[in-house]
């Protein structure tokens, strides 16, 4: 019988599968762009703290679900929260080419991809 922890675990990586709509492939080159670059907020000019996200984003995905620690989950979350909350920000017209698509795929999301 699952136990609530389960529940939890399964609803985390569940919730990260659908907001993470990148392959681990395709997110380790868009980081690699001056775009992904471009956008962010960051501490002392370093790595945006999205980019840093999705990188860590790629190990997740890596990862097999048996070997995801508790700050793995926790990150997950964190990654879910992001997307939905900045999915309900998005600007009117073609968003191929803003900050807030760059933004999103930085979190391993990419609203243009179906």
């Amino acid at each position: 019988m699952a136990t609530r922890q389960d529940t939890d675990r399964d609803e985390t990586i569940d919730g990260f599968k659908d907001a993470v709509n990148m392959t681990a492939s395709s997110l380790e080159k868009w980081l690699e762009t001056d775009e992904s670059k471009s956008v962010g907020q960051s501490d002392g000019g370093g790595e945006s703290v999205g980019h840093a996200s999705g990188r860590r984003i790629i190990k997740l995905l890596h990862t097999k679900k048996s070997d995801l620690t508790d700050g793995d989950l926790a990150h997950m979350r964190k990654v879910t929260g992001y997307v939905h909350r900045h999915m309900k920000q998005r600007p009117s017209g073609d968003i191929t080419d803003t900050p807030w698509r760059y933004s999103l795929m930085n979190w391993g999301h990419d609203p243009k991809k179906k």
